[in-house]
């Protein structure tokens, strides 16, 4: 789904390049895949981003898949003071687990925001009639049509839990660049998992050698769709000193980056649900970090920094 979402999003010199894929084994974690990507996005950048950031630049990517554990950073080399952490948990419950993170000690209180993958409204220009989960039923599983009540009533159910740890710590840009990195993820995340159910009849019979040679196929695909930048706009891949290194590879410690895909504004023509969650709550201004813990059917959390 991923793979796939990536290359519907790429096009010439923009999106999602695939640099590493491959299996990887942690002592704690046990096996499961590495991947590096390279996300090419200044066109997809407000025009006050746009105004302080090279013309051409990348964010890394880099996510370690122990499903049902997985650790996401996002770094970028001319911002080390903005950094992106995502931790994700998966378990068979109606996102009513308030407490799945709670083994990992936190100094900051996080905010729960509750995202439905049927009745939260997506900007209009990525709605799909095919992927509008009211109408969408899957022909090998006979799920859908998702009504008002599904969570309560669907059978099975996966809630999808993310912790996002958001830092900026530039004066005068914290708060602005927070609340659009925390708008960017809830619309990117809600998109993708509305996509992952639509597309469920694509990818319920696949073996896992069938899901890695269909990523390794469209990978290339979009590599080659993106284009490659010529030498001298490329970006140094001179390794870093170990002191701003992360942590280990199982579990970021100190991640530095940005996942900032578009700035999507909500479309006022179509009415929102009330099912749906009216606002992103926004977090105490006295604190420097910003939290979300966001179940992907319900729950998101913020803690945006003042200025």
């Amino acid at each position: 789904m991923i793979s796939k979402h990536s290359h519907e999003q790429s096009e010439r010199g923009e999106g999602v390049e695939v640099v590493q894929n491959e299996p990887y084994e942690d002592p704690e974690h046990g096996s499961g895949q590495f991947t590096e990507k390279r996300i090419y996005l200044n066109n997809k950048l407000p025009s006050w981003a746009r105004a302080v950031v090279p013309k051409i630049f990348y964010v890394t990517e880099k996510a370690w898949n122990y499903y049902p554990y997985t650790v996401t950073e996002y770094t970028c080399s001319f911002l080390p003071k903005f950094s992106i952490h995502i931790e994700s948990k998966y378990e068979d419950n109606k996102g009513d687990n308030d407490n799945i993170f709670s083994s990992e000690p936190r100094d900051e209180e996080t905010q729960v925001c509750l995202v439905d993958i049927v009745y939260d409204e997506i900007p209009e220009r990525h709605y799909k009639e095919s992927e509008d989960l009211r109408y969408f039923k899957s022909k090998k599983t006979t799920r859908g049509l998702l009504q008002e009540g599904w969570i309560n009533n669907q059978e099975p159910i996966m809630c999808s839990y993310k912790l996002v740890t958001v830092k900026f710590e530039v004066w005068g840009l914290q708060t602005r660049v927070e609340q659009f990195v925390h708008k960017v993820i809830r619309e990117v995340l809600l998109l993708g998992h509305r996509q992952a159910f639509a597309w469920v009849d694509e990818w319920i019979d696949m073996t896992m050698e069938e899901v890695r040679e269909y990523e390794r196929a469209t990978q290339e695909a979009t590599n080659l769709k993106i284009g490659t930048f010529p030498p001298a706009i490329s970006i140094s891949e001179t390794p870093l000193p170990s002191s701003t290194r992360s942590g280990p590879n199982s579990a970021p410690s100190t991640p530095l980056s940005t996942e900032a895909p578009e700035f999507l504004s909500v479309p006022k023509e179509r009415p929102r649900k009330k099912s749906a969650p009216e606002t992103l709550t926004l977090p105490d201004p006295g604190r420097r970090d910003s939290l979300f813990k966001l179940p992907s059917f319900f729950s998101w959390n913020s803690s945006p920094q003042p200025e």
